[in-house]
C-alpha cells in the first residue's frame, strides 16, 4: 500500500524517471513550448522554474547546478542567456499549463506547458518569417 507517498512515478524506476523528466526540460527549454501529458507537465513545471531561478543568479555555482541536471551545453546556454534574462523582474510563476486534449491512443489528459511570455516572443518571431518567404 503506499500510504503517504507522495508524487507520480509514471511507472518507471527513479533512473528512468529522471531522464524522462530531463529530457522533457531540456525539450521545454529548448522549444519554450511543449505539448505533453498533464502529469508530466505538473511534474516538469516545479523543476523548470527552479532551474530558471538558477539562471537568474548566473554566478558558476547555478551553472553547475543546472548543468548537473541537464548536461546539454546549448540548452544550458540559452537558458542563461535568453530565458532567464527575461524574468529578471519576476519572483516566480515563469511557466504556465493549459490543459489541451485527450489523447486519442489511452485517453490521457494531454497539457501544453509554456512560458507565460511564450505568445510575445511567438509575435516577434513571425515577421521575420514573413519577411523571409517575401525575399524568395
Amino acid at each position: 500500500m503506499r500510504h503517504k507517498v507522495a508524487g507520480s512515478s509514471f511507472g518507471r524506476t527513479a533512473n528512468q524517471r529522471k531522464a524522462l523528466l530531463r529530457g522533457v526540460i531540456s525539450s521545454l527549454f529548448e522549444h519554450q513550448r511543449i505539448e505533453t501529458s498533464l502529469a508530466k507537465a505538473k511534474a516538469v513545471k516545479g523543476i523548470a522554474e527552479k532551474l530558471v531561478t538558477f539562471g537568474k543568479r548566473g554566478d558558476l555555482h547555478a551553472k553547475r547546478m543546472v548543468f548537473s541536471y541537464i548536461p546539454n551545453r546549448t540548452v544550458v546556454a540559452k537558458l542563461f542567456s535568453e530565458i532567464a534574462p527575461r524574468f529578471m523582474n519576476r519572483n516566480g510563476g515563469y511557466l504556465r499549463i493549459l490543459k489541451t486534449r485527450q489523447r486519442v491512443n489511452d485517453r490521457a489528459p494531454m497539457a501544453i506547458i509554456e512560458f507565460i511570455d511564450y505568445n510575445e516572443i511567438r509575435d516577434k518571431a513571425v515577421p521575420k518569417e514573413k519577411k523571409k518567404v517575401e525575399n524568395k
